[in-house]
């Protein structure tokens, strides 16, 4: 397929784009605790670079002293900066990719203890509970922390920049100014439209007066905040119109504020370009370019967005993450090449709140740009047991650096549980990642062999000189009268298609494995039952992804049982005991089955490695945990052989 569209040149301001690739700002915590851009931080823009992302916009930029809201994050209230930022510009600038700056006071968003300084916004409310309550900026200094927006831009522009985007959205300190919901002000900055736009309005001014004209000014915005009393599509609309009117040269649309940051980043349940008929609204009032964004992984879409006009770049963000060099891929129509976000949020939001590197469970590189891969200096033939995401992950890895890689699978299906992940309501993108991945072992030039059980004579035969054990895990069995049952259904089996339920259904196990086989029952209109002995179902669930699985849950009437210790199995129920140490039994049930987890599956323990000393084990073969961990492993092990 051509994406001619996405591949035409468009011009924003005084910039011309090559394209409508769009890295969006996304805090990644890379830079340097003084402010500065790191090494790291010029590797991972020039990556993006490389894979032909036309325009990249560097994360939220602090432009206010004491307004810093993470320990990792890049700062322009000083000249310290510059230098550091001008390494990343002439890094991507060599590949022909222009650079725009996010530039940020996170507001209420941030964290006193971060920035040093009480945190201010228009009014002094707590973003939820348990933040800061910021203090409400007086009126003077309003006027203060706008000069400091266009001495930002300045620098940014001494830096290298072709573009600054001011960031207006999420709740952070200027749109706690634009919305009704957050600013509560009585002087000129509050009440009606006109007054509470006032601060956004002289920031634009400041900064093109600054900047003289010679970088395009953009803002990012919320298509609405997805809150009561907040901003709305049509509010947003208006206010796109009216900041064209201050000279903006594009707008960028995103969506919400953080208490809502499921439409933030989108959880894999959420379609891509799942805003695009609120950013259809904004496209409509203005003239100058509009950048869309919400949860992109492929092209297909965004292709027909710009050519119905409908928007004119569009970001892809976490996919960004995932396969750098995506536009690359879409231009030489590689496209069963690319490889797709998940959605996870393991890797990116999780380590971004915490204040940690970034990583990615699809792209274990992310992190590594500035390390490469190193040739391996002498091959190996390599054995690889395995064939779920860690064992497929090594191998490619190790093929790549110059290894001669088998990799054995004991079923007739690759993928291990990861495949059984993608089946229930919403996760089918976890299959595009298996086959993204199956795709470069072939490409790579893995030898892959299927329905072959690994022993340690077999190995003694085989003679490799390097092993991977990725032998995975199995459904947990804990030692309770019952279990052993027969009639007893392992949810992997249920997933897989081995094995039918019944009706009527109790499921075994609340966390989010039982969680997610009982939201894959109740879409197919059985009468669910979940027990769990926490006091709630779900609760090792990512808080974006929970939002959409408790909806499920509310749908498809799934019952629940919390705070109870299942002590026997029946065919048709089970016996569990409540906090207090009364028995109950929940029983009836046309099905019941197991879904408590996973343990570790290692055939082999230390034996092999008499046979083989240069042996790894990685993945849920250590320890049944995240596909994160396993494909963090296997990028250590692999990148190292």
């Amino acid at each position: 397929m051509k994406f001619k569209n996405m591949f035409s040149p468009i011009q924003i301001g005084p910039m011309t784009v090559k394209n409508r690739f769009v890295v969006p700002p996304m805090g990644n915590n890379f830079a340097n605790t003084d402010g500065t851009w790191s090494d790291e931080s010029v590797a991972y823009y020039a990556e993006r670079a490389k894979g032909q992302f036309g325009l990249i916009t560097i994360e939220a930029t602090v432009v206010h002293k004491g307004a810093k809201g993470g320990p990792r994050k890049p700062c322009l209230y000083d000249d310290n900066s510059i230098e550091s930022l001008k390494k990343i510009t002439d890094a991507c600038h060599a590949e022909g990719a222009k650079i725009s700056i996010q530039l940020q006071n996170a507001g209420p968003e941030g964290n006193a203890k971060n920035a040093g300084a009480p945190i201010q916004a228009a009014t002094a409310i707590a973003a939820a509970d348990g933040r800061d309550i910021p203090e409400a900026v007086p009126t003077e200094q309003v006027y203060e922390l706008i000069k400091g927006y266009g001495e930002a831009a300045v620098r940014a522009m001494k830096g290298g920049a072709d573009a600054v985007e001011i960031h207006m959205a999420h709740g952070y300190l200027v749109n706690s100014f634009m919305s009704p919901r957050t600013n509560k002000r009585v002087d000129e900055f509050g009440g009606n439209f006109e007054n509470r736009m006032r601060f956004s309005r002289l920031i634009i001014e400041e900064v093109k007066k600054m900047t003289e004209g010679k970088i395009a000014v953009l803002a990012r915005i919320n298509s609405c905040d997805e809150v009561p009393g907040g901003l709305d599509v049509h509010d947003s609309a208006a206010i796109a119109a009216y900041l064209e009117g201050c000279g903006l040269d594009a707008i960028h649309v995103s969506r919400a504020v953080h208490i809502r940051d499921e439409f933030m980043w989108a959880p894999t349940v959420t379609h891509g370009g799942f805003s695009a008929s609120q950013v259809e609204e904004i496209k409509r009032a203005v003239s100058i370019p509009v950048i869309t964004v919400g949860r992109y992984t492929e092209p297909q879409f965004a292709e027909l967005m710009v050519k119905e006009g409908r928007c004119d770049l569009v970001a892809f963000g976490r996919q960004s993450l995932a396969d750098p060099h995506m536009p690359l891929k879409a231009q030489e129509e590689r496209l069963e090449d690319m490889i797709p976000c998940i959605a996870c949020l393991q890797g990116c939001v999780a380590n971004m709140y915490a204040g940690n590197p970034i990583c990615c469970l699809v792209n274990p590189f992310l992190g590594h740009e500035a390390e490469g891969i190193a040739p391996a200096e002498k091959a190996k033939k390599v054995m690889v047991i395995g064939g779920g995401v860690a064992g497929l992950c090594a191998a490619f890895i190790a093929q790549e650096k110059g290894h001669q890689v088998t990799l054995y699978e004991a079923s007739d299906k690759l993928g291990g549980n990861m495949r059984l992940a993608a089946y229930p309501p919403g996760k089918g993108d976890i299959t595009n990642m298996i086959r993204s991945y199956i795709v470069r072992c072939q490409k790579a030039g893995v030898t892959i062999k299927m329905n072959q059980e690994v022993t340690l004579d077999f190995i003694r035969e085989e003679k490799p000189d390097s092993v991977i054990v990725a032998s995975g895990s199995r459904t947990l069995i804990l030692p309770i009268e019952g279990i052993d049952n027969p009639a007893i259904i392992h949810g992997s089996d249920l997933l897989d298609g081995k094995r039918a339920a019944g009706k009527k259904v109790l499921v075994v196990g609340g966390g989010m494995v039982g969680c997610e086989t009982a939201a894959f029952l109740g879409e197919q209109n059985h009468d669910v039952t979940v027990i769990e002995f926490r006091d709630t179902v779900g609760a090792d669930v990512i808080h974006e992804h929970r939002v959409y699985l408790m909806k499920d849950f509310e749908d498809y009437g799934i019952k629940e049982i919390t705070g109870a210790k299942v002590c026997k199995f029946y065919e048709d129920g089970v016996e569990y005991e409540t906090a207090d140490g009364q028995r109950h039994e929940s029983r009836g049930y046309d099905s019941v089955i197991l879904s408590m987890g996973f343990r570790n599956y290692n055939p082999f323990g230390e034996e092999i490695k008499t046979i083989v000393p240069d042996t790894y084990v990685i993945g849920d073969a250590i320890r049944a945990r995240r596909a994160l961990d396993a494909t963090k492993e296997a990028y250590e092990v692999a990148s190292t052989l």
